[in-house]
């Protein structure tokens, strides 16, 4: 009787977003390119050793893989300028690249719309998805330094939550980021920051994102009627 070959180790597999044939170590090694070996954010252990164990005490999860995480953030901007001047998105992809730290998409039309003289494929924007190190070390940015460099800076709305644990924010300046030198810069581009969590409620994703000391408005206590 024939012996039977061993069966191949099964691979792990590939995280969301990996490129097609691409092996989970290696997404990740994409995803930390040019950091430190062994490096973990400032956020991340914050997370693991601070936020996770509170939320799970906070909402009674069963185990400690219920609880709440952030999965990626999503940098986007839009540029209406392109159409007018293609070589502006360029400009603004580069300044985004410096924010996020690695490499950005181009953005283009869909279809063409006469009335805002866009044609079909015509570069308008750029975007980027940042995961696992990066992610972190760009809300630490964001949370520490960007946001209060923000004019009149009042707090985050609690009402951009959108139900299903993820929030987005606009931002009107990106010089509030470190990376961009105002002297260098003739355009200030305006850009919409997404956070994507695993959270299921509004009530879960806030609780999460303020153990991050993300900065929310508060709410003004209603006031007392006279008798």
């Amino acid at each position: 009787m024939a012996e039977q070959e061993p069966k191949a180790a099964k691979q792990p597999k590939a995280p969301k977003g990996a490129k097609k044939g691409e092996s989970a170590e290696a997404t990740v090694a994409n995803a930390n390119a040019g950091l430190p070996e062994g490096y973990v954010a400032r956020l991340q252990k914050h997370y693991i050793d601070v936020v996770r164990p509170e939320m799970q005490k906070q909402f009674n999860y069963a185990n400690i893989m219920m609880v709440p995480r952030i999965t990626k953030v999503v940098l986007n901007m839009g540029i209406g300028e392109a159409t007018q001047d293609s070589k502006l998105v360029q400009v603004a992809a580069s300044d985004l690249q410096k924010i996020a730290g690695q490499k950005v998409v181009i953005t283009k039309s869909r279809k063409a719309i006469a009335q805002f003289k866009i044609r079909e494929n015509l570069p308008i924007g750029a975007k980027v998805t940042l995961r696992k190190t990066r992610m972190y070390e760009f809300l630490d940015r964001l949370i520490t330094v960007a946001l209060p460099r923000v004019r009149d800076f009042r707090g985050l709305t609690e009402r951009s939550f959108d139900g299903n644990g993820n929030y987005a924010m606009g931002i009107k300046e990106h010089l509030i980021f470190p990376e961009i030198d105002y002297d260098k810069i003739d355009r200030i581009w305006g850009m919409d920051v997404v956070v994507c969590t695993t959270a299921k409620t509004d009530e879960e994703a806030r609780a999460l994102l303020e153990a991050f000391n993300f900065p929310f408005r508060r709410s003004a206590a209603p006031k007392k009627q006279a008798a």
